[in-house]
């Protein structure tokens, strides 16, 4: 097996259904050290322009592939993103694509994968210039997506759709606002970082490295996490020796985030599956903190809760992940416009449940990574109009990276933050 072969794995297990971070590993794990790069680097690029190219091999196809042969389609994507974006030499990503074909014993289509990449070869730059005019071609979006983005965000959809097909930073959050000395330790490293804007405990490494090379990284002295997800903890702002309730909490980066940010917190993590929570564990421990850890299904609170009221919930809820495209770009292959409605009564269901446990006087802070008003500010509106013991308390915090929608904070993805995505609302409970 080959780098480019099990990425040929990656893309198909995304096109049947499977994450692309749950795929991977596994395909990774048997590849040389030295083309794993190149494994991620096919597979996550593939999946950021499928639709790009989707549409290209639609253009110089005869014929569409029939839907038992998606696997072509895949293999297209991989052949085109390496003779458009990559540095490949041409006659090598054109002759090792072709040869995928020979592990899906489907000979007959060596001649139309060739066919379709040398065609697309001689006509490069002319191609180039259609996409450009071709708008869910030229943002590497499916078309219900652009149209909702369009009809979410009618000013910034573009700066969105072009934020979203970008390659993601690295961005580290320092411990114990030791970011100064942190980033001098860097240096001495020769590996290059930014303090991103707004954002005083992080550092944006470029170009990415791994995480082995850094220092204090195996300690706790700095975990990777954007920079829109750093703000979670300090907007919630728990004290020392709270009760903490964090909701849907796997991997476990804002969890903690939260147990640096306050003392002795009685911190309860939970989350539906116990193999996530099983990564909040190893960050924890990592980062030398504890927590309660629950798995359980946060709306089922006879299960799991105790009856001892929280003084302060962060739930991170269950969303569509539009704002994280840039770093899922499975995202745009997995996710369908009909999940929308669901995850919204979803997000409803575990506000409601969430609100049940919170002490009054007690603070709730609602998230998500999704660009869509309906799981934000309209979702916040209709909690509000639920829950009469509920009241919006505005942020106060004027370093903000967001826009203000009157029911939270609206994060667009890159700009000069280059944050991802994200949306927060703060709500009280009223005595």
């Amino acid at each position: 097996m080959n780098a480019r072969q099990q990425a040929l794995r990656a893309i198909t297990s995304v096109q049947q259904g499977q994450s692309l971070s749950a795929a991977l590993p596994d395909l990774l794990a048997p590849l040389p050290k030295r083309d794993r790069g190149l494994c991620q680097e096919l597979s996550y690029g593939s999946l950021r322009y499928y639709h790009r190219y989707e549409w290209l091999s639609q253009q110089l196809l005869k014929k569409p592939f029939k839907h038992k042969d998606s696997d072509l389609q895949a293999v297209l994507a991989l052949g085109l993103y390496q003779l458009f974006e990559m540095r490949i030499p041409d006659h090598a990503a054109v002759s090792n694509t072709v040869a995928l074909v020979n592990g899906l014993k489907k000979s007959w289509a060596k001649g139309v994968i060739n066919a379709v990449l040398r065609n697309a070869l001689r006509q490069r730059d002319e191609w180039r210039g259609k996409i450009a005019d071709e708008e869910a071609a030229q943002h590497s979006l499916p078309r219900w997506l652009l149209n909702f983005l369009e009809g979410n965000w009618p000013d910034q959809w573009t700066g969105i759709a072009e934020a979203s097909l970008a390659k993601p930073p690295m961005t580290l959050r320092i411990s114990g606002g030791a970011r100064d000395q942190y980033r001098q330790r860097l240096s001495a490293l020769d590996i290059e970082c930014h303090a991103p804007e707004r954002a005083d405990w992080a550092l944006t490494i470029t170009p990415p490295v791994d995480t082995d090379v850094l220092p204090g990284f195996a300690k706790g002295e700095a975990s990777v996490q954007d920079a829109a997800a750093q703000w979670a903890a300090p907007l919630l702002n728990p004290q020392a020796g709270e009760r903490v309730l964090d909701a849907c909490a796997a991997p476990g980066g804002k969890t903690g985030h939260m147990l640096e940010w306050a003392s002795a917190l009685d911190l309860v993590a939970l989350d539906l599956e116990p193999k996530r929570l099983a990564r909040v564990e190893q960050n924890l421990t990592r980062l030398g903190r504890s927590a309660e850890l629950l798995s359980a299904d946060l709306r089922d609170t006879a299960r799991w809760w105790n009856g001892q009221a929280f003084d302060r919930i962060l739930l991170d809820a269950p969303c569509s992940a539009s704002g994280v495209i840039r770093r899922h770009p499975d995202i745009k292959l997995l996710r369908q416009p009909e999940d929308i409605n669901a995850l919204v009564e979803l997000q409803a269901q575990c506000l409601d449940a969430a609100w049940s446990t919170l002490k009054e006087g007690g603070t709730l802070l609602y998230a998500t990574c999704s660009l869509f008003k309906a799981e934000n500010q309209h979702q916040v509106r209709e909690f509000l109009e639920r829950h009469s013991d509920a009241a919006l308390d505005a942020f106060s915090e004027t370093a903000l990276p967001g826009i203000d929608t009157g029911y939270g904070q609206q994060f667009f993805p890159g700009g000069p933050f280059n944050g991802d995505g994200f949306f927060y609302a703060r709500l009280r409970k009223r005595p």
